[in-house]
């Protein structure tokens, strides 16, 4: 579950607007971050790129999105509704399915589903296994100054703030250098 989580996260930030790492994000030109993150098999072999329906997907994410947003402001009721709309328009349910050579694996959605309901299928199921727990406050937004990217805190103590790195790099810098202006 947790690689869904995972892939929850890059999905969401790689399909929806907005601001990421200080600049403006338009999340337009995406198709080949999203093959890599979602359509590229463990085996390195890659999933029928045609099948892909990025902009099916883009409209899940925005609201997948607002799920970390609603947990992020302390709205945990609204997440849960917003979850629960997509765990019953996409069908997710378990299911044990064999495909492409491979053994049996659990799905949460129909095999025959279309692309975009496929992955927004698990990617509900994994935030309502967190939702449903005591530690959905580790869903969250970047507080970096311009960015809004979302992210899982991972983290042993659960204090993380921040989407990337880079973006707590960018916040320590700069209050160093607003330290040592003063």
């Amino acid at each position: 579950m947790s690689d869904v989580v995972a892939r929850t996260v890059s999905t969401v930030n790689l399909l929806t607007p907005g601001l990421a790492l200080g600049k403006e994000y338009a999340a337009e030109d995406v198709t080949e971050q999203v093959w890599e993150t979602l359509v590229k098999r463990p085996d390195g072999n890659l999933s029928n790129p045609a099948e892909m329906n990025i902009e099916g997907l883009r409209g899940y994410a925005v609201r997948l999105r607002a799920v970390f947003v609603a947990i992020d402001e302390g709205r945990i009721d609204d997440a849960c509704g917003v979850v629960n709309e997509l765990l019953t328009e996409t069908g997710a349910a378990p299911v044990l399915a064999r495909h492409d050579k491979e053994p049996w694996h659990l799905h949460f959605h129909a095999v025959d589903a279309d692309w975009a309901r496929s992955w927004a299928a698990p990617m509900a199921t994994s935030l309502a296994v967190i939702l449903g727990n005591p530690v959905y406050d580790r869903l969250g937004v970047c507080t970096a100054p311009a960015c809004d990217r979302v992210f899982v805190d991972t983290s042993r103590n659960g204090t993380r703030r921040f989407c990337s790195t880079a973006c707590q790099n960018r916040v320590k810098a700069a209050a160093f250098r607003a330290r040592k202006k003063s």
